[in-house]
């Protein structure tokens, strides 16, 4: 059965609607949420929307989302949200949805929680290493990775995920798509997927030795975005906030599932419930893979004793999606 038949005729009763913005000031940002908090039947579902641009979650106007719904139902009425509210709407649904039927997503679709398996994204390798050897990284690729750099880190043999961001345009971005660049990195770490490199004409010889360890983040929103790749992908990042609905994400897991397809989590700099909720599908699909979904400690400061360390434990059996 699909993923998705599990859920989509699951009932949920909205008698209120609370937003709750989140502010987290950081050196070169100001990063803004908003959490959803959808009341009903004395339970409440949450989500959170992570869209980057902060006046997306100024004055925000949601269509009337009080009344009787489907999770199917309640998606279509959600459907021409902006940018990533449909998954703050939509996971708010699905967990208000299991809270008001005494269901755990678990239980919804046939799923065991497992403990989850995370990577950090951070530069201060050396630095977490020295506190917790046993740290796995995410890494971004850098123009300022000299040859000297490169090596320091694979010798660490704690990198399992190279990020070329090269399908990201913006002066945040340190990585220019190169031959060179790529060739380099994906002969220093050879274990290590490679994240969102740019295929044209110069990169294409360098990346074709390494196609199967060519892994995509920004581009995949669904399940057509996976069949159009250049090559047949090993693995993919999944970001539920891109997919935006349920139903898409759901449709992504039982594709990669049917293919051989390996999957590992990624995160938007969740500042609430969304970061748990990214750990908690990562427990029931992905449990032991590279993902990118570490305990928000990680984004409030820099090395220090006292943070929580992989695995996570599993997803609770409560009811609801948290």
């Amino acid at each position: 059965m699909p993923l998705y038949d599990a859920v989509k005729d699951l009932t949920l009763t909205i008698e209120r609607v609370e937003l709750e913005p989140h502010v987290l000031p950081l050196k070169h940002l100001t990063r803004r949420t908003t959490v959803f908090h959808l009341h009903g039947s004395g339970e409440e579902g949450v989500g959170e929307d992570v869209t980057y641009e902060e006046a997306h979650h100024q004055d925000v106007e949601l269509p009337d989302l009080t009344g009787e719904h489907t999770v199917d139902s309640f998606s279509k009425l959600v459907t021409d949200e902006p940018g990533y509210r449909i998954w703050g709407l939509e996971s708010a649904a699905l967990d208000l949805a299991l809270r008001q039927a005494g269901s755990s997503l678990a239980a919804a679709v046939g799923r065991e929680p497992r403990p989850v398996t995370f990577v950090v994204s951070q530069s201060t390798v050396k630095e977490l290493l020295a506190i917790y050897p046993g740290t796995r990284f995410k890494l971004d690729a850098s123009d300022k990775w000299t040859d000297d750099i490169v090596a320091e880190l694979a010798a660490t043999g704690a990198v399992d995920v190279v990020d070329f961001k090269g399908l990201y345009d913006g002066d945040w971005v340190e990585a220019t798509p190169s031959a060179d660049l790529y060739g380099r990195v994906a002969e220093a770490f050879p274990q290590a997927w490679l994240e969102d490199a740019r295929i044209n004409d110069e990169t294409r010889p360098a990346l074709e030795p390494h196609h199967d360890r060519l892994t995509w983040d920004f581009p995949i929103h669904s399940v057509d975005d996976v069949a159009a790749l250049e090559w047949p992908p090993r693995c993919l990042n999944s970001k539920p906030s891109r997919f935006g609905s349920v139903q898409r994400l759901f449709d992504f897991y039982d594709h990669c599932g049917a293919n051989a397809i390996e999957v590992y989590g990624g995160g938007q700099f969740e500042l609430g419930p969304g970061r748990g909720q990214i750990q908690h599908l990562a427990s029931l699909f992905h449990s032991d893979a590279p993902n990118d979904v570490a305990p928000k400690e990680y984004n409030e400061g820099g090395p220090r004793p006292g943070l929580p360390q992989s695995p996570l434990p599993a997803a609770s059996r409560d009811p609801g999606f948290r």
